[in-house]
């Protein structure tokens, strides 16, 4: 395929994309009281072989190959349109993190630390340990897990994955409905941000025990701590320099604006490398960039195309690995449902309670549970890097994501119930 046939097929594939997503997020709006995100997630798994293969299957192939390009020597490489996707993907969700690292209101946080760690404690110890006894099942009866996969691996695994909260929905939600300056909101955020953090790190643990390699959860978790340390202590000064520019140019200017993302993808960059993945790097560098003109100019430049265009790219691509086709026995449908039932106790029902511990009112808790107990984007990527890495089997990654769609289409609904006839009401949109 020459580099005008993939450009020509690019296109087609933006348009497709970008036609379904708006659709199914109007009708998602409007009829299901869903977020954007939500019904982007969904778009996703239409386009892929659960619908869209399942009504058009030679269609969905042209247009979303996945086999792999056979050379003439017989190596096999990744399809270079999905390649590209995949790329467009990645460059959307470190912008789109970098933006929910702004709304994170680390001050009010610091006033909350205790409450904070509570909630995150709770949110990370029981979802992990559900998860730990239930993959040892999934690992003697069942073809779950790759061979390469040992059960200690496979059970650290699949605890973070329920450890997981959908970072940026909460914010989308919480922000949506004005409520991301509140207490309970802050707390929600602040737990939630420890806990995908915690699982990023035991996802090092895991890829570096397939891998045989210790280095690489070194890599990771110093990584990590060293450069959480250098963007707070050092990093956050430096940027600085932004608001000052942006006060003596009277606003950003596209050199401004160029150089701070030229800052943004290195920061992407370095994490990358270092195994905690891209959208950690760019998330913390949102939560120190400093507030003011600045900080809203540079969200109002950069919001709208990233949510609007780059962002569902990430979704329908996740979408094309979910086949849910492959949960076609009783028996599969039965573990789906008892992984969903473990999420919802282990995340939702346990946070709520640590939330009441904290303080909070039983409707503030369940709001709190509600919110932490979704997994949607964040999901999407520890369960695309599981399968791409060898560790989980497609079957596995299908029964996951319907847990991670069914928890997040939970989360709206929920949280619009348990705010109506409240004072935070007059806030939602």
């Amino acid at each position: 395929m020459s580099n005008f046939d993939l450009v020509i097929q690019l296109f087609l594939q933006l348009t497709v994309i970008l036609v379904t997503c708006r659709i199914v997020t109007i009708l998602g709006r409007r009829y299901l009281g869903q977020t954007d995100v939500v019904c982007e997630m969904i778009a996703g798994v239409m386009l892929g072989p659960s619908l869209l293969g399942l009504i058009a299957p030679n269609f969905q192939q042209w247009l979303f190959p996945k086999l792999p390009i056979i050379t003439a020597l017989g190596d096999k490489i990744p399809n270079p349109s999905m390649s590209i996707l995949y790329a467009i993907s990645q460059i959307g969700l470190a912008i789109y993190m970098f933006l929910i690292g702004l709304e994170f209101n680390t001050k009010l946080l610091k006033h909350h630390i205790k409450s904070a760690g509570l909630l995150s404690a709770s949110g990370i110890i029981t979802p992990f340990i559900l998860g730990a006894i239930a993959s040892f099942f999934l690992y003697q009866n069942g073809n779950f897990f790759q061979p390469k996969v040992v059960p200690w691996s496979a059970a650290l695994y699949l605890g973070a994955s329920m450890t997981i909260t959908a970072f940026p929905m909460l914010a989308r939600i919480l922000y949506e409905r004005g409520l991301a300056q509140t207490r309970f909101g802050t707390l929600a955020l602040g737990a939630a941000s420890v806990d995908d953090g915690v699982a990023w790190c035991l996802l090092a643990i895991v890829l570096a025990s397939v891998k045989n390699s210790i280095n690489i959860a070194i890599l990771a978790i110093g990584g990590g701590i060293c450069y959480i340390l250098f963007a707070i202590f050092i990093g956050q000064r430096l940027l600085k320099v932004f608001t000052n520019i942006t006060k003596r140019d009277a606003g950003v200017s596209r050199q401004t604006l160029t150089l701070f993302l030229i800052v943004l993808m290195f920061c992407a960059w370095f994490t990358d490398i270092t195994g905690i993945y891209a959208i950690f790097g760019a998330f913390v560098l949102g939560a120190v960039t400093p507030r003011g003109e600045f900080a809203q100019q540079i969200r109002q430049y950069t919001e709208f195309f990233t949510t609007s265009f780059l962002l569902p790219i990430f979704f329908v691509f996740s979408g094309l690995n979910t086949q849910i086709g492959l949960v076609n026995t009783p028996a599969l449908w039965g573990i789906t449902i008892l992984i969903v039932a473990i999420a919802v106790i282990g995340k939702g029902i346990a946070c709520m309670l640590a939330a009441k511990l904290a303080g909070e009112n039983w409707r503030e808790s369940a709001i709190i549970g509600t919110l932490m107990n979704a997994r949607g984007l964040m999901e999407l990527i520890i369960l695309n890097i599981g399968l791409e890495q060898g560790i989980i089997t497609p079957t596995l990654f299908t029964i996951m994501v319907i847990m991670a769609i069914v928890t997040t289409l939970m989360a709206s609904p929920l949280v619009a119930f348990l705010l109506h006839g409240t004072s935070y009401e007059k806030f939602t949109v």
